[in-house]
């Protein structure tokens, strides 16, 4: 989908944002900013340092004043340039990257921290449904200094659930956790928000963070969201070469557009634009898992010389150069075959994922 995104079916339950800008002075910090989330849905906001994810929550929040543009929740406007709805009245729970816990309330005093519209039976209630949910039962009567930072972290999703909000923004909350534990955390957490029916909008600015938890993504580069759509599509089939870059190597051909897809060095891409006529100039853009490897008498692609073999995890990174001194990376399964100085020929997979776009030259 594109950067500017139509409000999806059962949008207008979950947050609706549309043309919202925002400066700081003279500093232009967001321009035409639009997305949704459904309730149940995990949005990711990825962008670089300084690419306005966190001025966006703020404005979402109540946080900060919307200079242009509406931002609605559960269908009410809560923000427009006329409209400033307080946060303790918006539908909304935030987590910020260091929880924020009281340290002189226990887990419970924590969590029912805010509850005061319920009697004391109903938020006892609350606090302890949601202490079993995220798992933390046993921890009701301790304090957030004994708490590991995992624990901190659900504690403070339990106190921001504890208000019953449609909208939970979460802002970087899993960044401080060591790997292991934050994707284990990260899961539990997101899964209770989605079993919860709460759109959820959150702050990353790792890739791959959002393509492994997100239902939706949007890319947001200074300022503006350049891509919005499945974790997927953002990553096969990124309509810039910044999109594309954002999320891992990719590999650049020139070629030409043929009859039946896009003829480069390395052979012919099959399923090129159908937009564009036989013989217009293009580059094709393909991760390097869309390319293959054959030993140097076949007739596929085109021929190239290893450089380098680099292991990563489960794949291997072999990185050739072509005849005309191109290089190209290409993920193979581990182990690999090849080494540094083979001769080999490189071409693409016939299940290669190319985006085509118009070349500038």
């Amino acid at each position: 989908m594109s950067a500017v995104q139509a409000a999806e079916p059962g949008a207008s339950d979950g947050l609706l944002i549309e043309g919202v800008g925002h400066s700081f002075g003279a500093l232009r910090v967001l321009t035409g900013v639009g997305l949704s989330v459904r309730p149940g849905r995990v949005h990711c906001l990825l962008g670089p340092s300084g690419s306005g994810k966190s001025t966006l929550l703020r404005l979402v929040a109540g946080l900060e004043r919307l200079q242009e543009g509406r931002i609605s929740i559960a269908g009410a406007d809560v923000a427009g340039v006329a409209t400033h709805t307080p946060p303790e009245r918006r539908s909304v729970g935030f987590v910020f990257q260091d929880y924020a816990l009281f340290p002189h309330l226990d887990v419970s005093g924590n969590v029912a921290f805010g509850m005061t519209e319920r009697d004391q039976a109903a938020r006892g209630r609350v606090v302890r449904r949601l202490l079993d949910r995220l798992e933390l039962a046993s921890l009701a009567s301790a304090m957030p200094h004994t708490l590991s930072g995992g624990e901190q972290q659900r504690v403070a999703v339990a106190r921001a659930l504890a208000r019953n909000p449609r909208v939970m923004l979460l802002d970087e909350p899993f960044s401080g956790l060591d790997t292991r534990l934050r994707d284990e955390i990260r899961a539990q957490t997101l899964e209770v928000l989605r079993k919860e029916g709460v759109a959820t909008l959150l702050v990353t600015h790792s890739p791959p963070e959002a393509l492994e938890v997100a239902d939706e993504v949007s890319v947001l580069i200074r300022g503006r969201v350049r891509q919005s759509g499945v974790p997927v599509d953002l990553y096969a089939r990124p309509e810039s070469r910044e999109v594309a870059t954002l999320f891992g190597p990719v590999n650049v051909l020139h070629g030409e557009i043929s009859a039946t897809g896009v003829q480069t060095r390395c052979g012919e891409a099959r399923g090129a634009r159908r937009d564009l006529e036989p013989g217009a100039g293009v580059e094709a853009q393909v991760r390097p898992e869309g390319l293959k490897l054959g030993s140097p008498d076949e007739s596929f692609g085109a021929r190239a010389r290893v450089v380098s073999v680099r292991p990563k995890g489960a794949t291997v990174s072999v990185r050739v150069e072509l005849d005309s001194a191109e290089r190209l990376e290409v993920s193979e399964l581990w182990p690999t075959a090849w080494k540094p100085g083979d001769l080999v020929r490189v071409g693409f997979r016939e299940s290669a994922a190319v985006t085509v776009r118009v070349r500038e030259d």
